[in-house]
């Protein structure tokens, strides 16, 4: 099996994800339009890369997770795994979408077209997620004989509850973004040709509030899930880091005012 140690197409040397910035926000786009953004064992080493990056980023107060062209992510590349392309190690996709999920900063998923089966699964790794109303959503792996690895059981009942995720998961059909939108998948489902502006827009609102609240905010949603609500509410109360450095800034400044 062929091991792969960077994250270009070794055919044309072309980045099989791209980072850009904007003012605070970074946004990583899947960069295979011609195979709908199939997940090849590359593109997972190149994508560890770039959130590894963001894990020390504190410029960064945003990430956006998009697919080039038509589609968000059509799924696992089964070409590659026909061939026997392999990751750097056996969980390195499911460790990668670890690290995204634990980045400090809020994660946004913006899909239109497919997200299927490891699409899905990475996307959910996401925050929040904004769909159009061209998305369909889906998760496969019963057709392919394959079982999730990479978190889709765990991260798809936390989401939308059990009874919902077994429908989606046992059936394998495919969710339209406004029934996204109804389960409680994604947060927004907008027109096809305004999902870049919404993204957008809904990043700049996120980036205007304290990167302290976002990062601790997140850290105590995952120290606390699973745990009773009493347990949590406790814990949030003896844990909680309290106010950050930058809130009289923020007050003088006219934030918390009507």
């Amino acid at each position: 099996m062929e091991e792969l140690e960077k994250g270009t197409d070794p055919m044309t040397d072309t980045p099989l994800v791209k980072r850009s910035d904007d003012d605070g926000v970074a946004t990583l786009t899947l960069n295979r339009p011609e195979a709908l953004n199939a997940l090849s064992p590359g593109s997972f080493v190149e994508l560890r890369a770039h959130v590894d990056a963001l894990t020390i980023d504190d410029d960064t107060r945003v990430v956006i997770l998009r697919g080039e062209g038509r589609s968000f992510c059509a799924g696992n590349d089964l070409k590659a795994i026909q061939s026997g392309e392999r990751a750097p190690s056996p969980h390195f996709q499911a460790e990668t979408i670890e690290i995204m999920e634990a980045l400090p900063q809020c994660v946004i998923g913006s899909v239109r077209g497919h997200c299927f089966t490891g699409g899905l699964e990475l996307v959910l790794g996401a925050d929040l997620i904004v769909a159009s109303e061209t998305a369909r959503f889906g998760d496969t792996h019963g057709k392919f004989a394959m079982v999730p690895t990479w978190g889709m059981p765990t991260r798809l009942t936390a989401r939308i509850g059990p009874s919902r995720a077994r429908d989606m998961m046992f059936t394998g059909r495919h969710v339209s973004g406004a029934e996204a939108l109804e389960l409680g998948l994604a947060n927004r489902c907008v027109p096809d040709d305004e999902l870049d502006a919404v993204t957008a827009e809904l990043a700049v609102m996120v980036a205007a509030q304290s990167p302290w609240t976002i990062r601790h905010e997140k850290a105590l949603m995952a120290q606390t899930a699973g745990l009773s609500d009493l347990e949590a509410t406790r814990y949030e109360r003896e844990n909680s880091p309290g106010t950050g450095p930058d809130m009289l800034e923020r007050i003088q400044a006219g934030f918390g005012k009507k």
